[in-house]
């Protein structure tokens, strides 16, 4: 270590570097030994400054030590910055640094030499006003090294600012440039960090990066300024006032681009309550947090102690023609109602259901993150998203409490289901583990794609039915038929008493990887023609009936039912009607009754859809004045 002739390995990376270097090349760790020869380090400072003798000049940076940045060791789990941070004396030790500076072309991003005027690829001239950067290429004694990402891309929100964290003076020199980014990365928050890790995301075509950031609800027509742009320090890729759009578009991120648009598009026109009223939402959020209990016991599940259904206002139905089309484009999920509606014939396809006693369902607009179930049900209930990840948390609690419970329904239904649809497999005890280890792991990870067994547990935390009308194959963007989708169907709450639930049971829609909430409109009581008016109930409930039949009159699944409860379709039909108020119309299908009342709905959902539609209310076009007035108007005039 101590040989001056002979090259140092760094205790964190391995690397090897040059005997002049006092710190890692790669990984910019302190070197073990300080011995440094002072009569080499002052001709390696020398040939630095007045160029060697190839004539390539070296980057001069500002020898002030007052302006000497913050270096840390590198860590396994933190990705090497592409602007490196070093102290001006290192800088000038390290052999292994390019002395010639590059400039990367604005069309192909092809990093060519300092002299050249034109794209050594594309021919595209140089930029007159581009500034040459430090290439991540780097020469030295005939070896060649690239700094790469070392690490996974980030997935939570505590390590937004791991991708840039190195990026405090780049290839700044001077100490007045080095204050001015110290007090504009001062001013930063973590969603700034997480929208530049999405700007390097898009260019280096890491999605999971963008898609962090959309998950933390963050704008997707955010601007960059011309401060963040400081910071990125590459202008050859982005520019003041460019969204991640534009850059998907420069960088040709065609899969991103798709994304990006469809929620730019959604995010122009979708207006829902959750978003008019965010101090009640707050509230409601609180609400749910509190009423999240534990039940003592063996099966110590948690579940809420509220029965909240979100239903949409009569109201709108008083609003002009006009109006109420604005309202269901920017409240609904049109694609979805389409695909639901019209091309698998999931909802809606009883004319007895839907125009004799008004029990059409709406699907209403959802985020596209992977949160979508667990936002469609606080949808289907409070009509707000887990934007908190309560009910994720709460999820993620009850499979852990009661893991041997939901495991044994869960293994026991697999089995039968790969039975039935001649699989003929068997797994080992050991893979049944592994699988279940899976299932909770997705329930502890926020964004992450939810199963069956998820829903499940669901209904058990809600202590009430979940019907899901979804589609029964995926199919890709040409219609193609990919497999079955196994989520249609209905899911109870097996595990609980059935006096200890409610027999009401929310709707759910699911299209391709989605779900979405299904809702009802109120009705006006016995003026109404809908069901709330046919039976002895309070003037203020509604009823709404949910077909637990599909299009081809097909009673729906039951998930998750043990060897015992499993049986022919009377017997199903007869645990459906132990756990739901179900009825026979006059057409002699099996339905579900969804009942939901204004008094008994919960207060701050009632003032957060009233204050909704106020916005809504004041579109109303002026009435047209009669002839009289507007010679009355003239004549004071």
């Amino acid at each position: 270590m101590t040989d001056p002739h002979m090259k140092w390995a760094c205790e964190y990376c391995t690397y090897e570097n040059w005997p002049s270097a006092i710190k890692c090349t790669m990984c910019r760790a302190q070197r073990p030994s300080a011995a440094i020869i002072d009569e080499e380090l002052n001709e390696f400072k020398s040939n630095s400054v007045h160029g060697d003798d190839s004539g390539t000049s070296s980057l001069i940076i500002c020898p002030d030590s007052s302006a000497r940045p913050r270096v840390r060791p590198f860590r396994p789990s933190e990705p090497i910055s592409h602007a490196s941070v070093s102290h001006p004396n290192e800088e000038y030790n390290d052999k292994n640094r390019l002395h010639a500076p590059k400039w990367s072309c604005a069309m192909c991003t092809y990093e060519n030499w300092a002299e050249t005027r034109s794209c050594a690829v594309c021919e595209h001239p140089r930029p007159n006003d581009a500034s040459p950067v430090i290439t991540n290429e780097q020469e030295q004694g005939g070896w060649r090294t690239r700094r790469t990402r070392m690490s996974p891309p980030i997935s939570s929100d505590r390590d937004a600012d791991l991708h840039i964290q190195d990026i405090e003076v780049g290839a700044h020199g001077c100490d007045e440039d080095f204050k001015k980014l110290k007090q504009i990365k001062n001013r930063m928050r973590k969603s700034d960090w997480m929208f530049l890790n999405a700007c390097a995301g898009v260019v280096e075509g890491d999605l999971a990066a963008v898609e962090v950031y959309k998950s933390s609800g963050g704008d997707i027509a955010r601007q960059l300024t011309s401060d963040e742009v400081r910071l990125l320090n590459r202008p050859s890729a982005f520019d003041a006032g460019f969204t991640l759009v534009h850059l998907a578009i420069r960088f040709q991120r065609q899969d991103m681009l798709a994304i990006l648009l469809t929620e730019v598009s959604q995010q122009a026109v979708k207006c829902i309550p959750a978003m008019v009223c965010p101090e009640l939402t707050e509230q409601i959020r609180r609400e749910i947090a509190a009423s999240v209990h534990q039940r003592k016991g063996d099966f110590s599940c948690y579940f809420l102690t509220d029965l909240v259904t979100f239903t949409l206002p009569a109201d709108i139905e008083d609003l002009p023609p006009a109006v109420q089309e604005k309202l269901f484009d920017e409240l609904l999920d049109r694609d979805v109602q389409k695909e639901l509606e019209e091309d698998d014939a999931v909802i809606n396809w009883s004319l007895e259901l839907g125009s004799r006693v008004d029990s059409r369902l709406y699907a209403l607009w959802n985020r596209t993150a992977g949160d979508c179930l667990l936002d469609s049900v606080l949808q289907a209930t409070w009509g707000i998203y887990d934007k908190d990840s309560v009910l994720r948390n709460t999820l993620h609690d009850s499979l852990h409490h009661c893991s041997h419970w939901f495991y044994t329904r869960w293994k026991e239904w697999e089995s039968w289901y790969s039975q039935s649809f001649g699989l003929h497999f068997s797994l080992r005890e050991e893979q049944w583990q592994e699988d279940w280890a899976f299932i909770l792991s997705l329930a502890s990870q926020p964004g992450a794609s939810l199963e069956q067994t998820h829903i499940f547990v669901l209904a058990h935390i809600l202590r009430r039915p979940i019907i899901v009308y979804g589609v029964k194959y995926y199919k890709s963007f040409r219609g193609e038929t990919l497999g079955y989708t196994r989520f249609q169907g209905v899911y109870l709450p097996l595990l609980w008493e059935q006096s200890f639930c409610w027999k009401s049971p929310i709707a759910l829609g699911y299209t391709r990887g989605h779900f979405s909430a299904l809702v009802a409109m109120e009705t006006d009581g016995y003026d109404n023609r809908g069901a709330g008016a046919n039976l002895n109930t309070d003037d203020d409930v509604t009823v709404t009936f949910l077909p637990l039949v599909d299009s081809e009159r097909k009673l729906l699944h039951i998930h998750f039912l043990s060897a015992q409860e499993m049986g022919n379709e009377e017997q199903q039909e007869k645990l459906l009607r132990e756990w739901m108020d179900c009825c026979v119309t006059d057409g002699g299908m099996l339905a579900a009754m969804q009942k939901s009342s204004r008094r008994r709905n919960h207060p701050l959902v009632t003032q957060m859809v009233e204050k909704w539609l106020d916005g809504y209310r004041q579109l109303r076009p002026c009435p047209a004045l009669s002839d009289g007035e507007e010679e009355e108007d003239e004549d004071d005039e």
